[in-house]
């Protein structure tokens, strides 16, 4: 299947977009203390179902995984990178929860990410968010025509790297469209420079991952979803599906 999508396809993920961005509006607003992660899954299916839609994560089960998925978001909390399962957890202050969210809508996906303190915000953790999401958009502006994939890499990890924050090991963005995982990968750290070349028509999610303390190392939970931030500390995801255009990246999971 080609990467490369037509204004009118990418105008079809643009829809796909809106109800994962409407989805994720309603999931923050509804995140509070003593609110389960489950009771989040269920407002999220709702709201993806309301818009003649459907989850891209729920019962999701790639090569590598012995179970599928069996939530329609990721919930991941603290310590949880990615791939946070919903399940009977209930919301304390100060939590960070981080939501990843895919939905299917006339066989074009859209897939994004928040990050955001349930409660009282520590300061410290409200860096790492706003280190997160400025990577993101620091890897959305480089994502532009003549640009290689190692620039936009290079613009997410560099000054993430620099202000001391680890990047999850092995992960990163890919192609997205009528498939949630496509070609190509799209790394959250690299070389300015190197890589594939950026064209008009390329539609990626871009996702950084950063985690307190500086080291990227993971490991799995039992659950064997869940990745967990080797050291201990607290992380963040933010993502945003982003078609590449004569006009620049244009983001596809807004509102």
């Amino acid at each position: 299947m080609s990467m490369i999508k037509s204004p009118a396809e990418i105008a079809l993920m643009r829809e796909s977009g809106r109800v994962v961005a409407a989805t994720l509006q309603r999931v923050r607003e509804a995140a509070a203390v003593g609110v389960s992660l489950k009771e989040l899954d269920e407002l999220a299916a709702a709201t993806i179902a309301a818009a003649g839609a459907t989850p891209a994560f729920l019962n999701y089960k790639p090569r590598w995984a012995s179970v599928p998925f069996p939530g329609v978001i990721c919930t991941s909390v603290n310590d949880a990178v990615v791939h946070g399962i919903p399940g009977g957890y209930r919301l304390q202050d100060g939590d960070l929860l981080s939501v990843d969210c895919g939905a299917f809508l006339d066989g074009w996906c859209g897939d994004a990410a928040i990050s955001f303190i349930v409660g009282t915000a520590d300061p410290v953790d409200q860096a790492l968010i706003d280190a997160t999401e400025a990577a993101l958009a620091r890897g959305i502006e480089a994502a532009r025509i003549g640009n290689k994939m190692g620039d936009l890499a290079y613009a997410i990890g560099g000054a993430s790297r620099r202000a001391g924050y680890g990047l999850l090991a092995d992960h990163g963005g890919h192609g997205i469209g009528k498939t949630m995982h496509a070609d190509p990968h799209v790394p959250n750290d690299g070389r300015p420079g190197r890589g594939i070349k950026l064209t008009e028509g390329l539609v990626i999610a871009i996702e950084p991952m950063l985690i307190l303390g500086g080291k990227d190392d993971y490991f799995h939970d039992d659950d064997e979803w869940t990745l967990r931030s080797a050291n201990g500390r607290r992380a963040a995801h933010s993502e945003h599906t982003v078609a590449i255009t004569k006009e620049g990246p244009v983001i596809l999971t807004l509102p």
